[in-house]
């Protein structure tokens, strides 16, 4: 940390950029003591000296790992290229982000249009090599505990899907009750609706003419009315992708199954984008629990 002048007078005659982030919509509404930290950034910069202020809080529900567009931080970085800023103030460096290249990238531009960064606990110069030293820690620390807590995560979620007790996501025809656990969907119409594909299959023994009786008889199957929250259904006409989503998945057998999918990486524009939901190859799987 810079000592003697931190904030020369042309620096004060600049405006300050209070960034407000939190990583996911569940925090925005749910951690608001956060919130009011980092708007309070304002008085702190108004304290500093700074008459002109202003707020950036567009990622607010956005990650800062580089995997999701932040709209508020590419604000960020084009009002400092302009050189009209005169420091950027973060309740912590994780605010403004857990990725190296995105941090590095904003100490960069700040040390070249000589801008501050202002924390809790004081005024950083990026142009100046200790303050930059103490900076890169800064973001350096904030990224492990990114990666820290995934690991954590993932391995607390694995060892309770291999004793059968992670709530995964469940098909068509059961729910999850808060209290009773894992149960049958109460709707019947819904229950039958499994059941009768299940018995048709017994009979006939192929999936296609399976769909053909079926649309014979003027079966509909419940689909999320939303398309992804199984809570209410609007049914329509069946198809065989419904037919053979029933017939194939393990947990109607009774299997209790887990990790089945997968994230891929790929680069972008120079940005890594991450997708969720690739199915793996049946031996891949992570975890098995067969009549669980």
């Amino acid at each position: 940390m810079t000592g003697g002048n931190l904030l020369p007078m042309a620096l004060l005659r600049r405006k300050a950029v209070v960034y407000v982030r939190q990583s996911t919509p569940q925090q925005v509404n749910g951690n608001l003591e956060s919130q009011r930290r980092q708007y309070e950034l304002v008085d702190v910069a108004r304290r500093w000296g700074f008459r002109d202020v202003e707020v950036i809080d567009e990622d607010l529900g956005r990650s800062a790992s580089g995997a999701v567009d932040r709209p508020g931080f590419e604000r960020l970085v084009e009002d400092l290229c302009t050189g009209r800023v005169g420091a950027v103030l973060c309740l912590e460096a994780s605010r403004l982000s857990r990725n190296g290249p995105d941090w590095h990238r904003l100490l960069e531009l700040c040390g070249q249009v000589d801008a501050r960064v202002i924390d809790i606990d004081g005024v950083y110069d990026p142009a100046k090599p200790n303050d930059r030293l103490l900076l890169g820690m800064k973001g350096s620390i904030s990224e492990f505990e990114l990666s820290v807590i995934r690991a954590r995560m993932y391995e607390a979620a694995r060892q309770k899907a291999q004793r059968g007790e992670l709530r995964i996501s469940v098909p068509i025809g059961y729910i999850w009750h808060r209290d009773y656990g894992l149960s049958f969907d109460p709707d019947i119409r819904v229950q039958e609706a499994i059941r009768h594909i299940f018995a048709r299959f017994r009979e006939i023994g192929s999936a296609r003419q399976v769909l053909i009786a079926l649309t014979a008889e003027g079966m509909h199957f419940p689909r999320p009315s939303d398309g992804k929250m199984m809570v209410s259904f609007d049914w329509v006409p069946i198809r065989y992708r419904n037919v053979i989503s029933v017939l194939k998945n393990p947990f109607y057998a009774g299997a209790y199954a887990y990790g089945k999918t997968e994230k891929r990486t790929q680069i972008v524009d120079g940005r890594v984008r991450k997708s969720y939901g690739h199915r793996k190859s049946y031996d891949d799987w992570g975890i098995m629990l067969r009549e669980h």
